[in-house]
């Protein structure tokens, strides 16, 4: 292995531990993203560009987006429920 393979297997290694004991999620999908951007690289380094093209697609694409949709819908459930919580406050 050269420099270069052993540099990605740490930045993979440490992104997917990163990923875990993150406490935001924002920060979280944003580790999630780096870590398919770095799967999608060695993977065309393994010379499997079909794969490759998969990750960075689906990995660090369709699925960051729809993480991140989702933490838009879980925070607009939350800003609903606290103002409910101050409607009912009032009254």
């Amino acid at each position: 292995m050269d420099y270069f393979e052993l540099l990605l297997l740490g930045l993979l290694v440490i992104c997917g531990i990163a990923t875990c004991i993150t406490k935001n999620l924002l920060s979280s999908i944003v580790i999630f993203m780096a870590y398919s951007v770095i799967m999608s690289v060695i993977w065309a380094l393994l010379k499997a560009p079909d794969l490759a093209v998969t990750e960075a697609a689906v990995g660090a694409g369709i699925s960051s987006i729809l993480m991140f949709l989702t933490l838009k819908k879980l925070r607009d459930i939350r800003k609903k429920a606290e103002d409910e919580k101050r409607e009912e406050e009032e009254h």
